[in-house]
């Protein structure tokens, strides 16, 4: 049985996560807006779905900050899609990013593990 059978919602993702998830889907080479959002839900297990309201400022976002470039190219459908690609300073942001996200959920976790005087 999978998630969307169980019923289990769909997590928000937290501000400025968006760009993290959207550099580290491009680590692997370029993709056009709907393969970025279809990959980000296939590889989450379907728990996020990007909607193209949120996908395309983030790009643009990303774009500003030089983190990506876009061209155009033809999509697997035939189709004219913007195919979006890292730069070598969106690689280094991606590590930095990555850095980040590590401490902070780290900290998050110790902050929701129990200690053993709350356990008693």
């Amino acid at each position: 049985m999978n998630r969307k059978q169980r019923g289990a919602p769909r997590l928000e993702i937290m501000r400025g996560t968006l760009d993290l998830i959207v550099l580290r889907t491009l680590r692997w080479g370029p993709v056009h807006g709907h393969g970025i959002a279809k990959f980000i839900q296939q590889t989450s297990g379907d728990t996020f779905k990007i909607e193209h309201g949120s996908l395309y400022p983030a790009l643009q976002r990303l774009l500003q900050e030089g983190w990506v470039t876009a061209e155009w190219g033809t999509s697997s459908n035939n189709r004219r899609a913007r195919f979006y690609r890292l730069t070598p300073t969106g690689r280094k942001q991606l590590s930095s990013e990555h850095s980040k996200w590590e401490r902070f959920s780290a900290a998050i976790a110790r902050i929701l593990r129990p200690t053993a005087s709350e356990d008693a």
